[in-house]
């Protein structure tokens, strides 16, 4: 008899069927016993009664979690006894026949989402059983729904999908690189590419017109609540004969609009998506990934205190840094002991401590009052639209450490105040990002985000960046698209041109040499007529993670690693034989 599965029952009513499943639930009421049957539809009702003794018998042994076939008639069940709160709440199965196929010992974890639930460590542990539970199968079944929604954007585009290789070169490409150890070649590694970078710009050397692919990336970083350690996954992009980055920002943004609103079923704060210059976004907002469903925007007030005898705003001017602040709305409800939590994050990002003005019944109530005059508060106030029962918070220090700890301010005020609506999704393109960066570890430049993006103005404009206050100037055509205070996506119009790639490294000292060693297979195509393209990758597990309401990215995926990056599961990672490293002429040295 073909199975029947349990959300389909309600329409075999006097009918004979067969349901398989998980034991819910059993129920023994002496002369009956009742068992809730689970499977991935949903949970139908199964009644056995006595005088079918032999799976009675078996029932009265069944326990949470067995495996079982069962046959029976479909019945509706006594109005008094109907459930509607399930689809199979109408009806119930009187067993005919029942079969154990498999037994379960007492579960370590949890599998309904109702209850107690099982923490974290343990879940990943155990994840073959989390999966059990209902919102995890939700969530996996929304997720392939999510997938076809994406492909059939894309062959709608004209994309072609192709697949590229995951054993790969190891290339300077912003992360730690997974790196794999070659037998045939002793002393010699491939490594798990971090993104499809240069085999998706080869592609348009091979005359590709618009290339896609959901793609496998590899990187060896911190884990977070929003980003996956080891391996995660994009919605990878290039379109050939681009050179302006706006051409890809218009063909995709459809489709974000569409997984937010048909997909997600939120609701977009603004149809038109705004681009915003990098610098912009970091003044204006504190960072490049800026929270759009609330204001709350930076506010320089340099130039109106620039006469302050305030001893801090004052020194802060004197030596060529900004005075900035924010307004919160309602700040003034925040006790003594949550502005001294707020003034610790604002150390941890740098500031020396957090100076504020609350506005109670027309006054300005604060430390520091006393030390603004009149018109410095009024200034103060207008500037801010500041009323009563707001409060503002200043940064006063260097503008990038200004812009930073006001930046992470304005998002722990918004959490406090409940400002991050999650039925609402904010998109904005950051754009004009510097090509450049200092990295204040290594003491030196070195590339923003990847050496692939072209520069503005092209190879003149490395060859007049003659020193790092120059290189730090110049501006790459790239990209992000940013979600409700995720990045979600980077792109760039490529650099297609050796001399351009040659340039750009040669600022940091690196030889032709060096550049042909990392990237010898690109460089030798892009003398072949190599056409002019852009394109972008999407986070697109993040992008679902928003979409469906979560806050820790691990719950999207079927089998994600612990915070630590450990599969605890399948106990990766883990020590190998001696005649493996043997095999790969590999040594280990202990630390």
């Amino acid at each position: 008899m073909q199975r029947t599965v349990a959300i389909d029952t309600p329409t075999q009513t006097r009918q004979t069927i067969s349901v398989s499943g998980w034991v819910n639930s059993r129920r023994d009421h002496g002369g009956l016993i009742f068992i809730d049957l689970r499977d991935h539809t949903g949970v139908v009702q199964l009644v056995i009664n006595p005088d079918r003794a032999e799976a009675f018998g078996l029932a009265e042994h069944v326990r949470d979690e067995y495996v079982l076939r069962v046959s029976g008639t479909v019945k509706d069940r006594d109005e008094g006894l109907k459930n509607p709160n399930i689809v199979t709440g109408g009806i119930e199965i009187v067993v005919d026949s029942l079969e154990v196929l498999n037994k379960s010992e007492p579960l370590p974890v949890a599998t309904r989402d109702e209850g107690q639930q099982s923490n974290e460590e343990l879940r990943l542990k155990y994840r073959y059983l989390d999966l059990r539970r209902p919102s995890m199968q939700t969530t996996l079944r929304k997720r392939s729904e999510y997938y076809k929604v994406l492909r059939s954007y894309m062959y709608e585009h004209d994309f072609t999908e192709v697949t590229t290789p995951i054993l790969a070169n190891s290339s300077p490409e912003g992360a730690r690189d997974f790196l794999v150890p070659s037998r045939v070649h002793p002393g010699s590694f491939y490594a798990l590419p971090q993104a499809p970078q240069q085999f998706k710009q080869l592609l348009m050397v091979g005359g590709i017109s618009r290339y896609y692919q959901i793609a496998t990336c590899f990187r060896d970083e911190d884990p977070r609540a929003d980003r996956l350690y080891g391996d995660f996954y994009q919605l990878d992009l290039e379109m050939a004969f681009v050179e302006d980055g706006e051409v890809v920002r218009s063909t995709m943004e459809p489709l974000i609009k569409r997984l937010a609103t048909s997909f997600g079923g939120k609701t977009l704060v603004s149809e038109e998506v705004p681009r915003i210059p990098y610098q912009e976004a970091m003044d204006r907002y504190g960072s490049d990934k800026p929270d759009l469903r609330f204001d709350m925007e930076l506010i320089d007030l340099s130039d109106d205190l620039r006469t302050t005898e305030f001893g801090v705003f004052k020194s802060t001017l004197e030596t060529g840094g900004v005075v900035k602040a924010i307004c919160v709305k309602n700040g003034a409800t925040l006790s003594r002991k949550q502005i001294d939590n707020y003034t610790t994050i604002a150390k941890q990002e740098g500031a020396g401590g957090l100076a504020y003005i609350k506005y109670e019944n027309g006054e300005s109530v604060s430390p520091i009052a006393k030390f603004l005059t009149s018109d410095e508060l009024v200034a103060i106030k207008q500037k801010l639209g500041a009323q009563d029962g707001d409060a503002v918070f200043f940064g006063t220090d260097g503008k990038a450490t200004v812009n930073k700890v006001l930046g992470r301010l304005r998002s722990e005020f918004a959490d406090h105040f409940e400002l991050k609506d999650p039925t609402k999704v904010a998109l904005a393109w950051i754009v004009d990002f510097p090509f450049y960066e200092y990295d204040a570890g290594a003491k030196k430049v070195d590339f923003g985000h990847n050496p692939f993006s072209m520069p503005r103005g092209g190879v003149e404009a490395l060859r007049a960046a003659d020193t790092d206050e120059k290189k730090l100037a110049v501006v790459a055509d790239q990209y992000d698209m940013v979600m409700n205070g995720y990045e979600i996506c980077s792109g760039a119009v490529r650099n297609h041109n050796p001399e351009v790639m040659y340039e750009a490294f040669g600022l940091l000292g690196y030889d032709h040499e060096y550049v042909d060693a990392k990237f010898g297979a690109m460089i030798n195509a892009f003398k072949f007529g190599a056409p002019p393209h852009a394109g972008c990758a999407f986070g697109i597990d993040r992008i679902f993670m928003v979409l469906v309401g979560e806050n820790n990215i691990r719950e999207v995926v079927a089998f994600p690693k612990n915070g630590s990056g450990v599969d605890t599961m399948m106990s990766s990672p883990s020590t190998i034989e001696q005649a493996q490293l043997d095999e790969l002429s590999l040594k280990v040295i202990e630390q």
